[in-house]
């Protein structure tokens, strides 16, 4: 059984991260406003967090200099609070099996970046290095078929939901800039993780870091909030989809989710993690034609099928060129020449 909870433990996060998608559009074709959504759940967060930081590890949490306060404070305004604003707003416009979808190119997109900032090196004469840039090159025709390529409409059988009313509402120029916003997100998550390891270094609390975090997004968020929603009545919860969205955002993706994925990551690694991802989509394709009665359209699939070639191919690049290095330090270190005596 030990050995089989980490492989539960990734499917788990897979299905809290698809429950994240659904309810959230759901919430926000309710009517709920993204931004006001988006505040409420980093403010349920800051105030789970928090008391946990102060709880496990005490005061020393919170104990960081000015220069880091300020570098965590434009990580949170970079990878939170843009980051999931804009988010929202694809949401709105596009679907959540097309946001799902995208979800898939973290991964790649994260690579591209530690390239470009020289974190990362690519050798085009390897297989490694040709899988890597293919896996890129994979994302890029994954994300164009995504926003230019609808194709006919697939329609189950049956179907749960009371009412449909996606798709059919979204003009071309939206579906496209739902997408393009998606993918300025995903870009923005990437940011957040390739400059999460430097604070790291200079903070080594991960619960006080999170909660710092979350704590910021909360005040960044809420002055967006303020300046794009004024009325008065989106800013009240009641017992409906908008308060149970906020409440799952809250408790099964930053309690037990981050919890999770940390757990894992410190028994498999984070590749592990990520040859999961695409399994989200598949759920969150299944409960939101079921449920939510979304149309799904050939070219989300086939989108959906580039990215996740995408991701498979950058991990198989760097699992690969991993295992290469490892058994060349290993020949290196063990077929060293022996000290001819004195």
């Amino acid at each position: 059984m030990e050995e089989k909870k980490p492989y539960l433990a990734a499917i788990l996060i897979q299905f809290l991260t698809a429950g994240m998608f659904i309810l959230s559009k759901a919430a926000f074709d309710d009517g709920m406003n993204t931004f006001v959504f988006i505040f409420y759940r980093q403010f349920a967060g800051t105030l789970l967090l928090v008391p946990l930081a102060m709880t496990f590890e005490g005061k020393s949490a919170f104990l960081i200099s000015f220069r880091t306060f300020c570098k965590t404070f434009l990580l949170s305004l970079v990878g939170i609070t843009v980051g999931l604003d804009v988010y929202g707003m694809a949401l709105v416009y596009t679907s959540t099996t097309l946001v799902a979808a995208v979800t898939n190119c973290l991964p790649v997109i994260t690579f591209a970046l530690a390239i470009f900032l020289r974190m990362e090196k690519v050798n085009l004469r390897t297989i490694t290095g040709l899988a890597k840039v293919g896996g890129l090159m994979l994302c890029l025709a994954g994300v164009v078929t995504l926003a230019f390529y609808k194709g006919p409409t697939l329609k189950p059988l049956w179907h749960f939901h009371h009412h449909c009313h996606y798709d059919h509402g979204t003009s071309s120029e939206k579906w496209i800039l739902g997408c393009f916003l998606m993918f300025i997100s995903t870009l923005c998550w990437a940011l957040w993780i390739v400059f999460q390891a430097g604070i790291l270094e200079e903070y080594s609390s991960k619960l006080g870091f999170t909660s710092l975090q979350c704590f910021c997004s909360t005040a960044q968020s809420f002055v967006v909030a303020i300046a794009m929603e004024r009325d008065p009545s989106q800013w009240k919860l009641g017992w409906n989809i908008r308060l149970y969205a906020i409440a799952y955002s809250t408790l099964m993706i930053t309690g037990t989710g981050y919890y999770v994925q940390a757990w894992l990551i410190e028994k498999k690694g984070p590749v592990f993690l990520a040859m999961w991802t695409p399994l989200a989509l598949v759920i969150t394709l299944f409960f939101s034609v079921f449920l939510l009665g979304e149309v799904i359209r050939l070219g989300s699939i086939l989108g959906g099928i580039l990215l996740i070639g995408s991701l498979y191919s950058v991990l198989w690049g760097k699992s690969k060129e991993k295992r290469l290095n490892s058994e060349n330090d290993f020949v290196n270190t063990n077929c060293k020449p022996a000290e001819q005596p004195v």
